[in-house]
């Protein structure tokens, strides 16, 4: 046995798992070049913005008032929206898994729409139900005097509505991998069903939740479309940093570039967090 099959097999044994040897497979080469085309044009684009990035100007356009404010204004919002994707998200995502309804199929459908529905589509719809006339916030305004387009909150419901599923969907997974049969152990010991969720099924489904969680943060933090047509484009209030790297781009490119640099790297953060999901090779 080499000293890598034995290395190997000590990794299985600490894991609990066997370890499979890895063959190395000649790459045809109608295959390598495509894939290589392929990487060079995934990878360009983040050169050249890390090559064109002003770095001795770079702490002073990030401290700018403006920068500041947009940048502020985005880690509020998108951790809003996230804390109220957690409060209505896992439960959603518990009903989808552990039970049976009329229509289920469809409301997991239609929970799944707003990841492929363009998110302008999804801001002129958010404005027709929650706009001044709309739907509902018609009734809003009239009865409590509230209009939510083109404010601060306006930006956490948009944020809100395109990333909820991307942490419903990651904890409906996790719920369908755990074993139900330890929730109705608690129940048969005399719980009760939100005491099972809460002491039993919670921390068996927590790396799923934190995993949704960190992927709904940075899609509310890179919203655009929606935020922009449900709220504005008003800075201190409702102009977020995406918004912001827009306007930047016509007038100052170089605050644009340091801003798309910020959101880069909390992309680069998330799929750091998220490494043992989608970066550990089986």
């Amino acid at each position: 046995m080499t000293k890598a099959d034995e290395s190997g097999a000590a990794a299985g044994a600490r894991t609990g798992r066997p370890r499979r040897r890895r063959v190395r497979i000649a790459v045809p080469l109608p295959l390598l070049l495509p894939g290589a085309v392929a990487l060079a044009f995934l990878l360009l684009p983040l050169v050249a913005l890390l090559l064109r990035a002003p770095w001795s100007s770079l702490p002073s356009l990030l401290t700018s008032p403006d920068v500041w404010q947009a940048l502020q204004l985005s880690l509020f919002s998108a951790t809003a929206a996230t804390a109220v994707s957690l409060v209505l998200g896992v439960p959603l995502a518990w009903l989808l898994a552990r039970t049976e309804f009329p229509g289920r199929g469809l409301v997991r459908a239609l929970v799944t729409l707003p990841l492929v529905l363009p998110p302008v589509v999804g801001g002129v719809a958010l404005l027709l139900a929650l706009g001044r006339n709309g739907v509902v916030g018609q009734w809003l305004d009239a009865w409590f005097g509230i209009t939510l387009p083109f404010t601060t909150t306006a930006v956490v419901i948009a944020e809100t509505f395109v990333a909820m599923p991307f942490l419903v969907i990651s904890v409906e997974g996790t719920l369908r991998a755990a074993d139900p049969r330890y929730e109705e152990a608690a129940t048969t010991l005399g719980a009760t069903r939100f005491t099972a969720f809460r002491r039993v099924t919670l921390p068996l489904i927590a790396p799923g939740i934190a995993a949704g969680a960190v992927l709904a943060w940075a899609r509310a933090l890179g919203e655009f479309g929606a935020t922009i047509t449900f709220a504005g484009n008003f800075p201190g209030r409702t102009q977020t940093m995406p918004l912001a790297v827009y306007l930047a781009l016509q007038n100052d490119p170089e605050a644009a570039i340091a801003l798309s640099l910020v959101l880069l790297a909390v992309s680069i953060a998330v799929l750091a967090g998220l490494r043992d999901r989608w970066m550990t090779a089986p």
